[in-house]
């Protein structure tokens, strides 16, 4: 059976403007159900959790990278994602602290060396001829930086994991279904900085969303990208339905991006 809904959270590390910064995206078949921020980290995992003894039919998008490149697993004798997941909730904030190797972007902490910096499904994004062009999870800081809101994401991953949701390439798919999602590969080459390509950019939108939701979607990028991620999600509600557990040695370390 279907999901009947859909969830897209626009993510953020940011340590002090979480609850401004990440928007959730609700969304069922081509309509835009909800747009909202407020809530911290934790209480987005809350609310899923919440929501899932209510009623689990649903899948949840979230924008951050669901583990790291095979080297750096193995490096870190991580075995698994699981595995990962739990060394990231242990020794995470720490990485973000010192910025050693492989990591980069602190002042005075530059890039040094691009081998290895992407997992496969980031290479692949980069090649398909979409024109996005994923970061690299070692980077921490920085315009563009990912690498925090991914360091920050993977103790959310092992509670919702935990808590009985079904985290896509990694386990046998059910629901909740928690899949990864790159919202560049939703909105294309629009310019997303800027309120005017915003806008322009909904007009296509004009009978998924009311007319606050728009307003909202304009005035923020988190905002624009959880609603049109969370509608097009919502477009293809029974593609979910034939996703299978990943059999890919590699993939089921580094995860997969959905699309």
């Amino acid at each position: 059976m279907a999901p009947s809904r859909v969830f897209a959270i626009d993510w953020s590390g940011d340590q002090r403007h979480a609850r401004s910064k990440i928007w959730l995206g609700e969304g069922a078949a081509s309509r835009l159900v909800r747009l909202e921020n407020g809530r911290s980290r934790e209480e987005i995992a809350d609310f899923l959790l919440e929501a899932a003894t209510r009623d689990p039919n649903f899948v949840v998008g979230l924008d951050f990278a669901f583990s790291f490149p095979r080297p750096f697993c193995e490096s870190v004798k991580a075995a698994t994602a699981y595995d990962l997941w739990e060394l990231v909730t242990a020794e995470g904030e720490t990485w973000l602290t010192q910025c050693r190797i492989p990591f980069w972007g602190k002042p005075g902490r530059k890039r040094h060396s691009s081998a290895g910096c992407f997992r496969q499904t980031e290479l692949a994004a980069l090649s398909n001829g979409s024109g996005c062009r994923p970061k690299s999870i070692f980077q921490i800081g920085g315009a563009g930086a990912v690498g925090t809101g991914s360091i920050r994401g993977m103790p959310m991953l092992k509670r919702l994991h935990d808590g009985g949701c079904s985290i896509w390439p990694f386990d046998p798919p059910n629901w909740p279904l928690v899949v990864e999602i790159y919202p560049r590969l939703f909105t294309g080459s629009v310019k997303k900085s800027s309120p005017s390509a915003r806008e322009a950019h909904l007009k296509a939108y004009e009978r998924s969303l009311t007319q606050g939701q728009r307003k909202d979607a304009i005035s923020s990028e988190d905002a624009f990208d959880a609603a049109i991620s969370a509608v097009e999600m919502g477009k293809r509600l029974v593609e979910f339905e034939r996703l299978q557990q990943a059999t890919n040695v590699q993939e089921l370390l580094e995860g997969r991006m959905w699309y």
